[in-house]
């Protein structure tokens, strides 16, 4: 399998390459040269396989001959294993048609560590043997910086700088990065918001200067790794509800539109999606540019969802690539002008495209209270406020009776226990697993959101080439 970026202009890759490169050199994106597919039979072949055996089937097409079969099997079984549930991503019943699929059973409550888990072993495989040392520089909303943390620290050869918006994260999720102290994890908080720090970030990859003095690698979801990991959820629901024998629904909720896209390579493999529920808070880029083809930015909002409080989705540009012919060149341009003003309209073919597959919603934040006291009234469950939008969206879209309805609950709710509390007067509890918490020391750096003050203070700590 080859990897090209989705700016036309960057080396072609192999996985390896790729997965330690993160951000290609020209700005874009890395994905496979062409999607693969998945037989109905391959398809049906899935059913009642575990977790760990589901991931090394699904991913063994993006892997390639980078890792042997027995090799991506034992690093699934280790990836997985470290998860509390038996079923890693288990599916809760909520009514006759709706259903949540629970992605918060891994070490740091959230469904980034379904792909984190696994991307942390790939680093180490990667690495060990040689004299690279990787720079890892990523920016997080909330849920990516503990789980990247979790899975890289104390591991040879790799350091973490992290960045996080300063005060716009909840509590749980800050103190789950910056408790950590291993010698390799370096916590930024970054006087401004998450658009700043991930524009931090890619300004640093794209600085020829900068780059060029270190071995940078990204754990965000412009991580093409990373996003392969996610693909394996939605096969692994959707056998359980009769795929491919029948069609099912998914709905996201999503800032960065990484979760979703993983989605629409599962439906570009194969896999019967009947739509892909595009769930967002009052940062509703992503749900202006699906249904008016309107993506431009506006100022980001605080809210009790703070991993969805975003205005640039960086993995959008995948779905623009592949829905425009994958003209590299083409798309170079389309997001150059929308780097400069901050506004962009979808050509017609990227807005017919993504019809085809995506809906998408607005939810406000009373709807997304009534909805986590829906889910504990009339269901049982106890529900994050990100959960909480994307089931929302779920119960309220246009969909034929018979297609079930699968909402991803991405955080464990007692990462936001104030914001459940207020919606259902229950203050959920920490897992024993991290109930001591409050009582680590924190340790973090506080930086204005400049190029030169994060750049500077990474160089000062980072390994240099060579």
């Amino acid at each position: 399998m080859r990897y090209v970026s989705t700016r036309g202009s960057a080396p072609i890759l192999d996985f390896r390459d790729a997965t330690l490169a993160g951000l290609a050199s020209d700005g874009g994106l890395y994905v496979p040269e062409a999607w693969p597919g998945l037989s109905r039979d391959e398809i049906a072949g899935l059913a009642g396989l575990s977790y760990a055996e589901t991931a090394a089937r699904i991913m063994a097409p993006f892997v390639g001959d980078t890792l042997t079969p027995d090799e991506l099997r034992a690093m699934c079984e280790t990836a997985y294993g470290r998860f509390s549930h038996a079923a890693v991503t288990p599916l809760i019943q909520l009514d006759q048609r709706h259903f949540l699929l629970e992605l918060f059973h891994g070490p740091t409550l959230a469904f980034k560590d379904v792909a984190l888990q696994f991307l942390g072993l790939l680093f180490e495989r990667f690495l060990t043997g040689g004299d690279r040392h990787l720079t890892i520089v990523g920016a997080t909303s909330g849920d990516t910086g503990s789980a990247a943390i979790d899975a890289v620290a104390g591991r040879e050869h790799v350091d973490i700088f992290m960045l996080h918006p300063l005060g716009r994260v909840s509590d749980v999720q800050r103190r789950q990065m910056t408790t950590v102290l291993a010698p390799n994890v370096h916590n930024i908080a970054i006087r401004g918001d998450f658009d700043q720090a991930q524009a931090l970030v890619k300004a640093m990859f794209n600085d020829a200067d900068f780059s060029g003095r270190f071995s940078l690698s990204a754990v965000n979801s412009i991580n093409w790794a990373r996003l392969m990991a996610q693909v394996v959820y939605y096969f692994y629901a959707a056998v359980r509800l009769g795929a491919p024998d029948r069609p099912i629904a998914f709905s996201v909720p999503t800032g960065n539109f990484g979760d979703v896209f993983a989605g629409y390579v599962a439906a570009r493999m194969g896999l019967p999606i009947a739509k892909l529920i595009v769930a967002t808070n009052v940062n509703d880029i992503l749900h202006r540019a699906l249904s008016a083809g309107d993506y431009s930015t506006g100022t980001v909002t605080p809210t009790a969802a703070p991993s969805m409080d975003i205005q640039v989705s960086s993995n959008f540009e995948r779905l623009l690539f592949d829905l425009a012919g994958r003209d590299g060149p083409a798309l170079a341009t389309q997001m150059r002008g929308f780097e400069a003003s901050k506004a962009m309209r979808l050509t017609n073919a990227q807005a017919e495209g993504a019809a085809a597959l995506f809906a998408s919603d607005r939810i406000e934040p009373g709807e997304m209270s009534a909805t986590m006291l829906w889910a504990h009234e009339h269901a049982g469950q106890v529900i994050d406020p990100h959960s909480a939008i994307g089931l929302a969206a779920a119960r309220r879209a246009d969909l034929p009776a018979d297609v079930p309805v699968v909402t991803l609950a991405t955080a464990h709710p007692a990462k936001f226990r104030d914001a459940v509390e207020r919606a259902t007067g229950l203050r959920p509890s920490l897992p024993g697993r991290v109930g001591d918490l409050f009582e680590r020391e924190e340790r973090f750096a506080t930086l204005d959101a400049t190029f030169d003050a994060v750049s500077a203070y990474i160089a000062e700590r980072a390994v240099a080439r060579g």
